[in-house]
């Protein structure tokens, strides 16, 4: 008794690839139709619980869609976060070609949010008043997940970590990379070990404050731009962190056209001025002597 009931336990030595094709015969190349309970695309995406997501307050149709491409921006939120945590470990590992890799795929990611204000490009005046009131104080400002963002690029502030302090595991995560150097900051380190001349308050520093420009900085990337040969990887960071620095400026770009569009410079809902506070952010240069290197050069 104890022998069968060993035996009916040993492992299946088929491989998941040799139950895939045996399946795909098993159904003459047709997709399978019957399952127990939801889907496996179901249970694994969890796709039932997404579409629950959506609840407007108001019968105007276009609110649904204001609904939807926020939520696809905080999915991609999330997405690029990882990548660019990753690539602030590979630089702390002295891993370039990692970083760039996690650099490059966040750079895709970053493409789709640019465009994701497509969404909202015919969302009129009208249409918005019709469901604003409904938002209440609520604002994009109050993203956590963008704020990570935002603390990984180097806009920091202890402050800007406040409007989550009741919410204890996001504040803890917020106050925690408010801690860490930037993926920028890291960089700089990575230099700075490679032999560059990056000033030592740059390698060590109250990583909470935010980043301020310096004109050193700006010289130890003008030795690296100095070799462009396609095998320099310092050189490759460089314009790798640009590509993902102007992405974010674009994204700022249609944030603040999508807000002229839709409100003009009416106060926001969650307290600032709206379009004159967006433009203050789109002002902010992301890694920025890695701009102002270009008119030395």
């Amino acid at each position: 008794m104890g022998t069968a009931s060993a035996s009916s336990r040993k492992a299946d030595p088929r491989t998941p690839a040799d139950v895939r094709a045996e399946r795909a015969a098993r159904n003459e190349g047709r997709p399978t139709l019957a399952f127990d309970g939801v889907t496996p695309y179901v249970a694994y995406t969890g796709v039932d619980v997404l579409l629950d997501l959506q609840h407007p307050r108001t019968r105007e149709p276009a609110e649904l869609s204001f609904i939807v491409t926020t939520q696809v921006m905080e999915l991609l939120f999330v997405l690029i976060r990882q990548h660019w945590t990753a690539a602030r470990a590979a630089l702390e590992e002295d891993d370039v070609p990692a970083a760039i890799a996690a650099l490059r795929r966040s750079t895709a990611a970053q493409d789709v949010l640019v465009q994701s204000w497509d969404l909202l490009a015919t969302l009129t005046p009208v249409e918005f008043n019709r469901f604003r009131d409904a938002l209440g104080e609520s604002s994009g400002f109050q993203s956590y997940t963008y704020r990570h963002l935002e603390f990984l690029l180097g806009n920091r502030s202890p402050a800007l970590a406040r409007p989550h302090r009741r919410m204890p595991e996001v504040y803890a995560e917020l106050r925690r990379a408010l801690g860490e150097p930037s993926l920028y900051d890291a960089a700089l380190r990575l230099l700075a070990r490679r032999g560059l001349p990056i000033p030592a308050d740059r390698v060590e520093r109250d990583w909470s404050a935010p980043y301020e420009p310096d004109e050193r900085v700006e010289d130890a990337w003008a030795e690296v731009y100095a070799d462009d040969r396609p095998g320099n990887e310092l050189f490759l960071l460089a314009e790798t962190l640009l590509d993902t620095a102007e992405r974010v400026t674009r994204w700022r770009e249609r944030h603040l056209a999508a807000v002229r569009r839709s409100m003009g410079a009416k106060p926001g809902t969650g307290g600032s001025q709206g379009l004159a506070w967006l433009a203050q952010s789109v002002r902010r240069d992301v890694f920025p002597e890695l701009w102002t290197l270009r008119t030395r050069l």
